[in-house]
C-alpha cells in the first residue's frame, strides 16, 4: 500500500526537529503520570522559536503516553466563546447537539488541548481561566502557546499558582545549533557567522539553511541576504503605528538598552512616552534594569535593514547615540561611568573587526571591586593556574608597592572572577622597575623612545585575566576592558599606555583597530610565559583625537583605512622648549602671522583646543585663546594680578616700548624686568598643566 504524502511530511518534519529535550521531557512525564503535576502547561516565547513544531512533538507524545490531542490554532478563530467552542467541536468531531465541554468531561481517556497562537484568543484569556476551564475534569492537560507571556491573572489568582507551569522557550543552545545546520548539509565553513547573526533562532537557521539548499557554495552575509531579513522583520514586525514609531524600533536596535531619555534624544523628540510604551509591549522586546532592549536576532535583522535600506541614516543613529553617551560619561564615575562606556563600545558592536573579540551581552553581576584579606587564595589559585609561581610572586611585589591600582571582579556570588593590575610607572622606584623583567623592558623602551615630560604618567596593565578563561573572550575579559578605557578617561597627566597580552597574534586586530601598536622592544617573559606588548602615546595621539577616530572606524567596512588625525604627528616638547614656545607666542601675540612654526601649534595643548584640526588658522587662534585665557586667570589670585597687568601692558595691549610700559606701572625697569620673567613663567606653568593633563572628551 503505498505511503500517504501526509504520513512522509510528518516523518521528514521528525527527522529535521532539534532539540528541546527538557521541554518533551517535562510534557512526556506529565502526560504519563497517574495524576497531573500541573493542568495548564503554558509555552511562550518569540516568533519564529519552534513553538508549533514542539507542538507536532508533544502530541507524538500523546500517542505514546495513550492520550488524546485536540490541536486548536488560534488564527482560525473569532475571539469570542462561541466561535472558540465551535472550533473545539470540530477538532473533536462532536455532533451538532452534544458540547464538547461534555465530551471532555465524560471522556475515559486522557486528553490534552493544545490551543496554539493563544495571543490572538487574548479577550478570551479571563473566560478560559476563570470560566471555562474550571469546568474540565482533573485527567484534561492543557497546553497554551504564544508569543505573550501569561497574563498577570494566572499567578495572581491563588487557585491556579500550583496549577499552571509556564516556560520561556529560548533559542537553541550553538550545539543544537551545529547539530541543525549539519543536518541541513550547510558549509561548516559558514556556522560561525551564521550563529553570529542567527543567535540559535530556528526559523532564522531554517531560512538560511533554505539558501544553501539553493547555492550550496554559498558564503552567507546577512546584507546578501534581503529577503531572509524581510521574512525576520515581517515576524517581528507586523504592525507600525507610524513613521516615528519605525525609526525608535530602528534606534533601539543600534544601543544596549534604551530608555525614554535616550530615546528622545535619538528621535530628537521631547515627549516619547507613548512611543517607548508601544515598544515595550511588543513581543519581541525585553526589560532589565537600565532600559528595554529586542531580542538578538530581532536587533540583527533591524540593524542589517537599516544598513542596507538607509546607510545615512543609520550613520546618523550612531552620532547621536555617541554624543549622548560621551556626554553622560563626564558626568559619571565609578560602577555608573563603566555602565555607560559599554553603552559606547556596543556600538562597535557591528564592525566586524571588533565584535569577535567582545561580549555583548553586559553582565551587570560582574562588579570591580577592591581586594580584600580574603580573596588571597584565590587569587594565588589565579594567578599560579595561568602564569606560574613567578608570576604571583610579582604580583604581591607589585601589590605591596601600589596596593590600590590592583581590581578584582566578582561575580553574583561575590567570588573573585578576574583581576585587572593598573600600575602607575611614573610613581615606581626606578630599582623595582628593573628588577621585574616585564617593567624592565618597559622602563628601557620609555627611556630609549618616548621619555615621559616632568608630572606626566605611564600606566602598564601588568595583569589581567579571568580566572576559567584567562585572556580568552569572555565576560570578564569585557568587563577587564571596560575598565582599561576608564583608566584612559580618569587618569589625569596620562602620557603612555601599555597593555601586555600572552597570546599577541590573536589580540591585535582588535587592539590596531583601538590605536594601539605592537611594540616588539617592550616584549618580556616571566618564566616559561612570553608576552607581547601593545602600547599607546596619548601624546601624539591625544585623547580627543582618539575617541574621534573610533567614531569614525566604528562604521566603516574597512575600518583601518581610517587613521588618526593629524596625519601630522603631533610634537612631544621638552619643558625647556615649551617655555621658549610661550615666550615666543608672548612676544607676537599681536602678530600672530608670526607664529606660523611655532612648536606649540604641534603640540597636544593646542590640537585638543582645536579639536584636532590640523588647519593653521585654526591652530593660531587657538594659540592666542590658550594664551589669552591663560593670562586672564592671573586675575583670580590678588598675588598674581600685578603679574597680569605687566603681561597685559607688555604683549595683550603693549605699551610702544618695555621701557614705557614699566613707567605705566610705575615699576623701575629692573623690577618690570623680573616681574615679567615671572609672569610668562607663571602662564608656561599653566599652560604646561594643561599639555600634560590632556583626558579623554
Amino acid at each position: 500500500m503505498p505511503t500517504r504524502l501526509a504520513d512522509r511530511i510528518h516523518l521528514e518534519r521528525r527527522r529535521r526537529f532539534i532539540g528541546r529535550l527538557p521541554e518533551k521531557t517535562l510534557f512526556l512525564e506529565a502526560v504519563s503520570a497517574p495524576q497531573l503535576p500541573f493542568h495548564v502547561l503554558y509555552v511562550y516565547g518569540a516568533g519564529g522559536i519552534g513553538k508549533t513544531q514542539l507542538f507536532r512533538e508533544f502530541m507524538d507524545i500523546c500517542q505514546l503516553a495513550e492520550a488524546v490531542p485536540v490541536y486548536i490554532d488560534g488564527r482560525n478563530i473569532e475571539p469570542s466563546t462561541d466561535a472558540f467552542l465551535n472550533c473545539m467541536g470540530n477538532a473533536m468531531r462532536c455532533p451538532d447537539e452534544e458540547s464538547p465541554l461534555t465530551r471532555l468531561s465524560a471522556a475515559p481517556r486522557r486528553h490534552v488541548l493544545f490551543i496554539d497562537i493563544f495571543e490572538l484568543l487574548s479577550p478570551l484569556d479571563r473566560w478560559l481561566r476563570e470560566s471555562f476551564l474550571p469546568q474540565l475534569s482533573e485527567n484534561i492537560l492543557v497546553v497554551l502557546g504564544s508569543h505573550l507571556s501569561a497574563s498577570p491573572g494566572w499567578n495572581a489568582d491563588p487557585g491556579w499558582q500550583d496549577m499552571i507551569k509556564i516556560i520561556k522557550l529560548k533559542n537553541f543552545s550553538e550545539e543544537e545549533s551545529r547539530a541543525y545546520l549539519s543536518e541541513r548539509k550547510v558549509p561548516m565553513e559558514n556556522y560561525r557567522r551564521i550563529l553570529e547573526f542567527s543567535h540559535g533562532h530556528p526559523l532564522a537557521l531554517s531560512l538560511i539553511s533554505d539558501l544553501f539548499d539553493q547555492r550550496p557554495d554559498l558564503r552567507f552575509e546577512p546584507e546578501e541576504a534581503p529577503n531572509v531579513i524581510q521574512t525576520l522583520l515581517a515576524l517581528f514586525i507586523q504592525k507600525v503605528p507610524g513613521p516615528a514609531h519605525r525609526t525608535a524600533l530602528e534606534a533601539s536596535s543600534l544601543v544596549g538598552t534604551v530608555t525614554e531619555s535616550l530615546l528622545g534624544h535619538l528621535l530628537g523628540f521631547e515627549d516619547v512616552h507613548e512611543i517607548f510604551a508601544w515598544l515595550r509591549n511588543l513581543s519581541f522586546f525585553e526589560s532589565n534594569r537600565r532600559g528595554i532592549f529586542p531580542h538578538d536576532l530581532a536587533r540583527e535583522a533591524l540593524v542589517t535593514d537599516l544598513k542596507w535600506r538607509n546607510p545615512d541614516w543609520y550613520k546618523e543613529l550612531h552620532r547621536r547615540a555617541r554624543l549622548y553617551f560621551s556626554e553622560k560619561i563626564k558626568e559619571s564615575q565609578g560602577e555608573e561611568q563603566r555602565r555607560l562606556l559599554f553603552d559606547l563600545i556596543f556600538l562597535h558592536r557591528d564592525n566586524s573587526i571588533v565584535r569577535p573579540f567582545f561580549n555583548w551581552q553586559e553582565s551587570g553581576t560582574i562588579l570591580t571591586d577592591e581586594i580584600k584579606e580574603r580573596d588571597w587564595p584565590a587569587l594565588e589559585k589565579m594567578i599560579v593556574m595561568h602564569e606560574g609561581t613567578e608570576s604571583f610572586r610579582w604580583f604581591r611585589f607589585w601589590h605591596e608597592k601600589q596596593p590600590r591600582t590592583s581590581r578584582i571582579l566578582r561575580n553574583a556570588d561575590q567570588a573573585p572572577c578576574g583581576l585587572i593590575t593598573m600600575l602607575d610607572l611614573s610613581r615606581a622606584n626606578t630599582a623595582g622597575l628593573e628588577a621585574d623583567p616585564a617593567t624592565r623592558a618597559i622602563l628601557h623602551y620609555l627611556q630609549d623612545k618616548a621619555p615621559l615630560r616632568p608630572g606626566e604618567r605611564a600606566l602598564f596593565f601588568r595583569f589581567w585575566m579571568a580566572s576559567n578563561t584567562y585572556q580568552s573572550v569572555s565576560p570578564t575579559q569585557s568587563q577587564i576592558f571596560v575598565n582599561i578605557i576608564q583608566y584612559y578617561f580618569t587618569t589625569p597627566s596620562l602620557a603612555y599606555s601599555f597593555f601586555p597580552c600572552a597570546d599577541p597574534d590573536f589580540w591585535e586586530p582588535i587592539l590596531v583597530y583601538a590605536d594601539l601598536k605592537r611594540i616588539p622592544e617592550a616584549d618580556y617573559k616571566i618564566g616559561d610565559n612570553s608576552y607581547g606588548v601593545f602600547g599607546h602615546d596619548w601624546r601624539v595621539v591625544p585623547p580627543s583625537t582618539w575617541i574621534n577616530l573610533l567614531a569614525e572606524r566604528e562604521i566603516e567596512t574597512d575600518p583601518l583605512a581610517i587613521a588618526p588625525e593629524p596625519a601630522e604627528p603631533l610634537l612631544v616638547l621638552r619643558r625647556e622648549d615649551f617655555d621658549n614656545a610661550v615666550k615666543d607666542a608672548f612676544r607676537y601675540y599681536t602678530e600672530p602671522s608670526r607664529l606660523q612654526n611655532n612648536p606649540l601649534l604641534r603640540s597636544r595643548l593646542i590640537a585638543g583646543m582645536a579639536n584636532s584640526n590640523v588647519e593653521d588658522q585654526d591652530r593660531l587662534d587657538s594659540l592666542i585663546e590658550a594664551v589669552r585665557s591663560a593670562t586672564d586667570s592671573l586675575q583670580d589670585s590678588p598675588r598674581d594680578e600685578k603679574l597680569y597687568r605687566i603681561l597685559y601692558r607688555t604683549y595683550l595691549n603693549p605699551a610702544i616700548s618695555q621701557e614705557q610700559a614699566a613707567e605705566a606701572l610705575g615699576l623701575p625697569f629692573s623690577t618690570y624686568r623680573r616681574h615679567l620673567k615671572a609672569a610668562i613663567l607663571k602662564v608656561a606653568d599653566k599652560l604646561w598643566q594643561r599639555e600634560i593633563n590632556g583626558k579623554v572628551g
